[in-house]
């Protein structure tokens, strides 16, 4: 069963970044902040890595709906968001230390947020990636779903874990964690054999399973799958649904 939706853990997950960030900032203490208290530093700076943080998820939210590469989004994402934050910044500071706003040097605060946010940033798309956090728990003595299935594969990937299932004309292409294999069956009786397992119909020829989605990429309606080793795999329109349903949005 599901322990907690993706959303709420991937929300979770985002939050603990932040603030442990700030946390390490702060005992870091840089641009100047050292001469301020410990307790000073961790309230500001936790404050300025949470805040930026959510400026810059929600910048990361609107960008990749329309550049896909990670390097490139990436980017973007630290130049669009850095104005953004730097207003924060000035308002958060000006409120912790009455400092107006005509003690700030723009080019240097601008430079020093842009490095937070690229720092910030990066950890973050390293760490959380896209994919959000799905955790299934199994009885141990709970029947394997896939079972059925995987007595169609040779003895070499029977016991293997099945990724994704393709079909090929009157063939099916499966993809499992030691390789590909191409057996006769229909997609429809694939289909059947696999209701019970999780995962998700991507596609009039695709079936990939759950726990192996490691990010999902949306373009009109419609998008793109990849699974663990690197395979990619179409989302049609008619069955994004389900994947937006179970937190890949």
């Amino acid at each position: 069963m599901r322990v907690a939706p993706p959303l709420l853990r991937r929300v979770a997950a985002e939050l603990v970044l932040l603030i442990s960030t700030g946390l390490i900032v702060s005992f870091l203490a840089p641009f100047d902040s050292s001469d301020r208290p410990l307790a000073w530093r961790i309230v500001y700076w936790v404050s300025a890595i949470f805040g930026g943080g959510l400026i810059g998820v929600a910048v990361d939210e609107a960008v990749r709906r329309k550049v896909a590469r990670f390097w490139l989004r990436l980017a973007l994402v630290c130049l669009l968001m850095t104005p953004l934050v730097a207003a924060f910044v000035v308002a958060l500071a000006s409120a912790m230390t009455g400092a107006s706003l005509s003690s700030f040097q723009p080019a240097r605060l601008l430079f020093e947020v842009l490095l937070l946010c690229v720092a910030t940033m990066t950890l973050r798309q390293f760490a959380l990636g896209r994919a959000p956090v799905v955790v299934t728990v199994e009885r141990a003595d709970a029947p394997d779903p896939t079972a059925t299935f995987r007595q169609r594969l040779s003895a070499k990937r029977r016991a293997a874990r099945l990724v994704a299932v393709e079909a090929e004309d009157h063939y099916l292409r499966v993809h499992t964690n030691v390789g590909t294999e191409l057996v006769t069956a229909r997609f429809a009786d694939a289909l059947a054999e696999l209701d019970g397992a999780p995962g998700f119909r991507t596609h009039r020829s695709w079936w990939v399973a759950a726990d192996d989605i490691e990010d999902v990429r949306w373009r009109r309606g419609a998008g793109e799958a990849r699974l663990t080793g690197g395979l990619c795999v179409p989302v049609s329109r008619s069955n994004a649904a389900a994947l937006k349903q179970a937190g890949w949005r």
